[in-house]
Order: structure tokens, then sequence, then C-alpha cells
């Protein structure tokens, strides 16, 4: 039986091609942008390109907008704590709802805000952060919760052959995914 593939999603604030052309096809791609406030002609590029790519687009935070350009979802980062989402809006069948938490109870938060997936971060120690989860903690949380967890934060070549030891569906990447492509690591 072969062994169902993880789920990639890769973090832009730009559209750069350079870095987006290293991406694999099936790499799930998040716009998030929060310097920037007119980015509409960033995201348009960005569909334009998932478009011709077969990549899946998400953006962060507006759901208004994410349904009124088609695209595949909406990522709501862990400070937004709103939960009326899932009784505002009349969603497409397609469009799916991810977010992102930093322990149990934002996760709580993401499962009121019917989120399908939840970024669980950060994994892995990083510059910005003293606290991370590792391995351990990752695990208890993902048993504990009825959304599926995906990996983010700390993720290097060093660290890469620990993911497969978390009880995730799949990992997330700001930067360790555009500088590698991930086209050689497929399939796991």
């Amino acid at each position: 039986m072969q062994k169902k593939l993880p789920k990639i999603y890769c973090f832009v604030d730009e559209f750069n091609l350079t870095d987006l052309s290293k991406l694999s096809k099936d790499i799930c791609i998040i716009y998030r942008n929060y310097n920037d406030i007119d980015h509409l002609d960033n995201i348009l590029k960005l569909k334009k390109f998932c478009k011709i790519t077969k990549n899946k687009l998400y953006i962060s935070n507006n759901v208004k907008l994410s349904i009124k350009l088609g695209l595949d979802g909406v990522y709501i980062p862990s400070f937004n704590k709103k939960i009326n989402y899932a009784q505002t809006f009349n969603y497409p069948k397609h469009f799916k709802i991810i977010g992102s938490a930093h322990n149990y109870s934002e996760l709580i938060t993401k499962q009121k805000q019917k989120c399908y997936e939840v970024f669980l971060s950060p994994i892995f120690k990083v510059k910005k952060s003293n606290k991370f989860l590792d391995i351990t903690k990752f695990n208890l949380i993902a048993l504990n919760s009825r959304i599926k967890c995906i990996a983010l934060g700390g993720i290097t070549n060093k660290n890469f052959k620990k993911i497969k030891m978390l009880k995730s569906k799949g990992f997330a990447s700001i930067n360790w995914a555009k500088k590698n492509g991930l086209k050689d690591f497929r399939p796991f």
C-alpha cells in the first residue's frame, strides 16, 4: 500500500517568480503580508501563477476577498481570536479554513473557528522565540485534537528527518521550502 504524502505549505509575502518557480506543484501557498495595505495586485499575480502550476492558494485573514476571488481557502493566524467565521459567510464547497496555534488553548479556539487544519508552531527552535514545542509536546497536542495538525517553525535540513516522528499530516515552511524547492524530497 502506498503511503499518503504529507501536505506541504509555504508562506509567501510577495509575488517573487524566482522563489515560486522552485516550489513543487503539490505545495500549497499561503499569502500573508501584514505590512502592505494594497496587496490585491500580488494576490492576483499569485492566483494566475497558481492556476498555471496547479498550486492551492490561501490568503491570510481576509475571508471576503478569498471567497470573492475564488481561492482555495483562508488562513487565520493565531492572533485572530474571532469565533464567528463559520457563521458569517456562505462558503463554496472546496473552500477550507486553516489556522495556526501555539498551544492547546489556541487550538480549541481554532476548532471553534471551524478550521480544517491547524499549524502548530514553533516545532523546533527559532531565532524569534525561546519557546518551542518539540516532538513530544506536538504529538500530545495532535493526539488530543480533532483537527489535523501541521508542523511549522524551525524546520531545517538538519532536523527534517524528525518530522517523520511527528503525528503530523504535513509541514509548513516560511523560508526553508523556498530555498530548497522540496523537489528533491519527494516522495517521502
